[in-house]
């Protein structure tokens, strides 16, 4: 069921048309540029979003590359500057093949996953400093853990990780959702059956109600699909799995991408297939259950959309689509950046053409307010890209963790942070160390209450995109 891999096979046969101009469509203001092409060498297929580190530079992973080919951790700097951290060797403890995306935690190294390798080959839970250090946190079993880890792990509120597998795990051997502690001690939280999904491909997320929630990109209810066409479950702490929607193809199918939870509580994403011309859906879903398409792609706006949406401090939601699009350069187009508003009204931001890219993967929105993000295919060696997209939006800050209770230590991430004069948690003022002009130190004060954190800079105040959780 994992459609998108015969894709990146074409992607890497894609007829580069020489002298071809750029075919963007672009907006007043809006900056297009790549930033990387891997060679190889240096990382190919880079298949996940980039995250944002404490000094401000970005760290990734490519599924293949480097030697022996077996993939890479970078890190890259807004101006394109890249270093690899290190290179996977399926063969040995780290495992290969990453194809997750990384994340920050809460202690200030990067945590991830590898889909293969390791002593048992269903592959590793791993931990990576800033400075390339790699620790495997737990190797994954098949009958036990599951196999196959391909979404970024989440660090919930209660400081532990949970991530999915794609495979193993039970009888069906359809995937697993599992817990695992910092030190490496991993709890099996559901084993899918194929009734109740098949394929979890995506990472968790938690929602504002502190309950767990993701797809599994098939299986369900629907028999419009082989095997099901996927699902949306919410899972609670104690392991229970309910299944919010069974997709039936006509409001989607295959949700590989995940979802995120947007200000107005109700939760976003894509199917990579359906809808009413096939090639892919975004839709809306309630946490009861209700879903609403807003948009069937129709190949000219783009197709097959593989990664999640995010929501940007405009209160929009973008994303990509692995195809389609204006340009010719590629047999079905080379995807799209868009923007979509909550209400599903969509514009195609920028249209690949194999020069700067093709088959892009999710975006993040740095604290500089622009976008950055990945492409598997094109770039000059068309083993991929690394690129960034401004449209206008200004500097914000991001807190790490995104909610806890009095006194818990956080992380706020910015840009010329220097000479910060105030820090607030909703109009609440705390005590705050200036690391560096990316980073401060602070700790959620006595008596704060939900809301944005707000940082005083002698360029002005910047407010954190997402409201601080104060967890009781």
């Amino acid at each position: 069921m994992r459609k998108i891999s015969a894709r990146l096979g074409a992607a890497a046969m894609i007829t580069v048309l020489m002298g071809m101009v750029l075919a963007a469509i672009a907006a007043p203001a809006q900056t297009f540029k790549t930033l990387v092409s891997f060679n190889g060498t240096n990382g190919a297929d880079p298949l996940a979003p980039v995250v944002q580190g404490t000094n401000g530079n970005f760290y990734g992973t490519t599924e293949m590359g480097g030697l022996p080919s077996q993939g890479t951790v970078f890190e890259v700097t807004s101006r394109g500057a890249l270093k690899t951290l290190f290179t996977f060797d399926a063969n040995d403890t780290a495992g290969g093949n990453p194809f997750a995306a990384l994340i920050l935690a809460t202690d200030g190294n990067f945590y991830g996953a590898a889909e293969y390798g390791g002593p048992y080959g269903c592959g590793t839970v791993f931990k990576i400093t800033a400075l390339g250090a790699l620790t495997v946190v737990h190797n994954l079993v098949s009958s036990t853990d599951g196999c196959g880890p391909t979404g970024a792990l989440i660090q919930a509120t209660d400081g532990n990780f949970y991530g999915t597998t794609t495979a193993g795990g039970g009888t069906s051997n359809a995937g697993t959702l599992f817990k695992i502690t910092p030190s490496g001690t991993l709890t099996t939280l559901h084993s899918f059956d194929v009734t109740d999904g098949i394929e979890p491909f995506a990472g968790l997320i938690q929602g504002n109600d502190g309950n767990l929630y993701g797809i599994t990109a098939g299986g369900g209810a629907s028999t419009s699909c082989s095997n099901g066409c996927g699902t949306i479950f919410k899972i609670v702490s104690g392991g229970a799995l309910t299944t919010l929607h069974s997709f039936d193809s006509t409001d989607g199918a295959y949700p590989y991408g995940g979802l995120v939870q947007a200000s107005d509580g109700s939760f976003y994403g894509t199917t990579e297939y359906g809808g009413t011309e096939n090639y892919g859906t975004i839709f809306k879903i309630t946490s009861g259950g209700v879903l609403t398409t807003l948009h069937s792609f129709d190949s000219a706006d783009g197709a097959y959309p593989f990664a999640a949406l995010i929501q940007a401090t405009d209160g929009n939601l973008y994303s990509s689509t692995t195809e389609g699009g204006s340009s010719s350069a590629c047999t079905f187009g080379c995807g799209t950046i868009f923007k979509i508003t909550p209400g599903g009204m969509l514009t195609t931001l920028h249209n690949f053409d194999s020069t700067d890219g093709a088959t892009p993967n999710a975006l993040l929105q740095a604290t500089d307010g622009n976008f950055y993000g990945t492409t598997v295919g094109g770039g000059a060696s068309l083993a991929g890209t690394i690129f960034s997209l401004s449209v206008g939006l200004g500097p914000f800050v991001k807190t790490v963790p995104a909610a806890g209770r009095d006194g818990k230590r956080v992380t706020i991430l910015g840009t010329n942070l220097t000479g910060t004069t105030k820090v607030t948690f909703n109009g609440t003022p705390v005590p705050f160390s200036v690391i560096s002009s990316t980073e401060i130190s602070t700790a959620v004060p006595t008596g704060a209450t939900t809301g944005p954190v707000q940082v005083v800079t002698p360029s002005g105040t910047l407010t954190s995109s997402v409201n601080f959780q104060v967890l009781p």
